[in-house]
């Protein structure tokens, strides 16, 4: 998965809830200068996040599909606040991927241990 896609679904996770607080904000910079996104690219993901045309792009490789759940979940984490809709988000993206509930465990416990 392609950086900027990731970054873009993150922006999403991020505004979904019709805010981005200062915390979300940190992680998005700090994504971006880690990934190499720049600042026009950071413009037209939350240009991209804020459209009636925003969703969560499922990659079709298992390790990218991983490394998004991962991300998105620090995401919905960051704030201290999870919303409705971040979770419901989360959920379908969840579902189209297929996870079980075995793999979403397995996944949390992995993450809580870092």
């Amino acid at each position: 998965m392609q950086a900027y896609e990731l970054f873009k679904d993150l922006m999403v996770m991020a505004i979904a809830d019709g805010k981005l607080t200062e915390e979300e904000l940190r992680m998005l910079a700090g994504r971006a200068i880690r990934w190499g996104i720049s600042n026009e690219q950071f413009e037209q993901a939350m240009e991209y996040a804020l459209s009636d045309e925003a969703h969560v792009t499922i990659p079709p490789d298992p390790e990218d599909r991983t490394r998004l759940l991962e991300e998105l979940l620090r995401m919905m984490a960051v704030d201290g606040q999870l919303a409705e809709i971040e979770k419901q988000i989360f959920a379908v993206v969840a579902a189209t991927m297929k996870v079980g509930d075995r793999e979403l465990n397995e996944l949390l416990d992995r993450m809580l241990k870092d």
